[in-house]
């Protein structure tokens, strides 16, 4: 009767033991099956974001914001050409300049006012800095003096062009020195074009493919009036530009808002404007601190509206967002290390 007993505790002991066993590989297949999802959720959802038709207005906002700024445009490069990151934020072609060419004529150059103003702007969600340069002349694009190596802090382009204000300017592909790897925060390699004084700076005129458009050009002719829009070097150079680079988009053309532009997150921004005076805005808005974000595009367009713009156009934003006035950075740079390295920028003579 005791053997009967002992053997009926161990063989409950052992059905225990056999079901905690059980219980045990039980939550391991569940948490290995979580965890297959969680991973292969990860793998999936940018092919998922970026192709798929189910997700339109969302794969807009992140490849918009990502292209935004150059530090995160590998966001959307990573995964897909240029050809459809422009299919993306064109979509029906709704944000791309108007088939109607830019009137200069509507921009009327008074002369004789050398004035520089600053004014700060205040949105809900940013804060933002405006230099108003009413002699359009002064306004000049600059240059790292080791372009093609690495870039140079806007302060510093402001400096040895001896300049009493300057932004950051256009964009650029980026590399290391004797590196392949893109991205790196050197401000190297421009994007686009760039001219200065007259020159073409960038690409090298034999490197030139004559026949090709640059996009969001951000040019100023030799009488001090800003172009705006898609061009080849040739078509700026009959237009008397002496001086340009590339980002985007265009914002305002001949006093239109360009449509489109809704899908593009926060960030800081930088943009140049011209007014029908002839006066030109510098304007750069901080974000990536605190509780501010910083600025959609479609605010900085609504902005330069205010503000009576007759063309605008947005230049690099995100980390490369500087503001130089009177010898020193008056914005808040959201690098943290301060400002960053750029290959361009557009800087005010004294």
């Amino acid at each position: 009767m005791k053997n009967k007993v002992n053997n009926r505790q161990y063989n409950t002991k052992k059905t225990k033991s056999k079901n905690k066993v059980k219980k045990i590989k039980t939550w391991k297949l569940i948490l290995y099956f979580v965890l297959f999802q969680f991973l292969f959720g990860i793998a999936t959802a940018p092919i998922i974001v970026y192709y798929s038709p189910l997700f339109t207005n969302l794969r807009k906002n992140i490849v918009g914001t990502a292209m935004s700024t150059n530090s995160h445009a590998f966001i959307a490069t990573l995964f897909l050409s240029d050809k459809q990151i422009q299919q993306i934020l064109n979509g029906d072609g709704s944000s791309s300049v108007s088939a109607m060419a830019q009137d200069l004529s509507r921009i009327n150059l008074s002369g004789g006012d050398n004035r520089i103003e600053k004014a700060t702007i205040q949105g809900k969600k940013f804060n933002g800095i405006m230099v108003i340069v009413h002699n359009p002349k002064r306004v000049k694009i600059g240059y790292s003096s080791k372009l093609g190596t690495v870039g140079q802090k806007t302060s510093e382009i402001a400096k040895e062009n001896n300049a009493v204000a300057a932004i950051n300017g256009g964009g650029f592909n980026d590399k290391g020195n004797n590196s392949t790897t893109l991205w790196t925060g050197t401000g190297a390699i421009p994007t686009g074009i760039v001219i200065s004084r007259g020159k073409l700076i960038f690409p090298q005129r034999e490197d030139l493919d004559t026949k090709q458009v640059f996009s969001g050009v951000a040019g100023i002719t030799n009488k001090g009036k800003l172009v705006v829009g898609d061009h080849t070097v040739d078509e700026l150079l009959q237009l008397g530009v002496t001086d340009a680079l590339c980002f985007g988009p265009t914002l305002i053309e001949n006093g239109t808002e360009i449509k489109g532009l809704q899908y593009q997150g926060a960030n800081p921004r930088t943009a140049i404007g011209q007014k029908s005076d002839g006066s030109i805005i510098l304007l750069t808005i901080d974000g990536r601190q605190g509780l501010e974000a910083g600025a959609t595009i479609e605010d900085v367009q609504q902005t330069m509206k205010e503000e009576g713009v007759l063309n605008a156009v947005n230049l690099d934003g995100g980390a490369s967002t500087t503001m130089y006035y009177d010898g020193k950075v008056i914005n808040s740079p959201s690098d943290k290390f301060g400002e960053r390295p750029v290959p361009t920028a557009i800087y005010v003579t004294k």
